[in-house]
């Protein structure tokens, strides 16, 4: 009889194991590691296609993918690759004007990290907290790159890079050779060594726009211009414009339009 009942005991173990072992360990979730996580949460904009307006969605999305089906077959669309500011994604209705311009726009998430601390005070306007923040930015950069060149509909030969503020310092400071052209918006290529110069080959055009106004560089250390940085790279202007809004150039139509025909001469010429 004791037998039986420790047979018994053993049997119902044997039973319940393989359920309490479901219970307690679920399937594996894939792990995202973190720059991968700046471009699964990124916004993307795409161009009409003959569907009536600029598409903004996130990446990957149902909505991405039918509005691609619209463009003729085999053909390959300029890519823009967006850095944003220090406070994170904004200037959507820029981005939906560079679409409306035949652009794919792509602006990586830089806070869809798990770690990502400000590396500017926007009470105080002022940077330079986290430096380490500089050094993601343009991971960021070569990670949206690396990604884009598994993409079909991107044509690898007009990629082009648009940064603003922060992300204007990661546009400079990039040192690839992957883009026909960039834009460099809300900074000055002055400062501390670490941030200070433009790293684009020397061949490539560049635009750089701030506003004159701009409260974030009073100090004369960071209030200058791109002029310096920029040598004599063909078809490249540093401007500095009487804007009174101050910081934000994409809230002036004018640099707009400037910006777009900029690329749009680089991309459809």
């Amino acid at each position: 009889m004791r037998f039986l009942a420790v047979a018994r005991i053993v049997a119902a173990i044997l039973i319940a194991a393989p359920l309490v072992a479901c219970e307690t360990s679920p399937a594996p979730v894939a792990q995202v590691s973190d720059i991968e996580r700046t471009w699964r949460g990124a916004t993307v904009v795409l161009p009409p296609f003959g569907a009536g307006a600029p598409l903004r969605t996130t990446m990957d999305s149902p909505a991405m993918a039918a509005r691609l089906q619209l463009i003729p077959g085999g053909s390959r669309v300029p890519v823009v690759v967006y850095a944003h500011g220090c406070t994170g994604l904004a200037n959507f209705a820029f981005l939906e004007r560079v679409a409306e311009a035949g652009f794919i726009v792509i602006a990586p998430d830089s806070f869809a990290r798990r770690y990502r601390p400000l590396q500017c005070d926007p009470v105080t306007r002022t940077g330079g907290r986290n430096l380490f923040v500089y050094d993601f930015r343009l991971e960021e950069i070569a990670f949206a790159l690396e990604e884009l060149w598994t993409r079909r509909w991107a044509d690898w030969n007009r990629m082009f890079l648009v940064g603003a503020s922060e992300g204007g310092v990661a546009a400079a400071l990039y040192r690839g050779d992957e883009f026909k052209g960039r834009v460099i918006a809300q900074w000055t290529c002055t400062g501390s060594p670490h941030v200070a110069g433009i790293a684009a080959p020397l061949n490539e055009p560049i635009l750089a726009v701030r506003s004159a106004q701009d409260p974030w560089y009073p100090a004369p250390g960071v209030s200058g211009d791109c002029r310096d940085a920029m040598g004599d790279r063909p078809g490249s202007r540093s401007l500095v414009l009487d804007l009174p809004l101050g910081h934000d150039v994409f809230a002036e139509p004018s640099v707009t339009l400037l910006i777009v025909d900029f690329l749009r001469n680089l991309a459809f010429r």
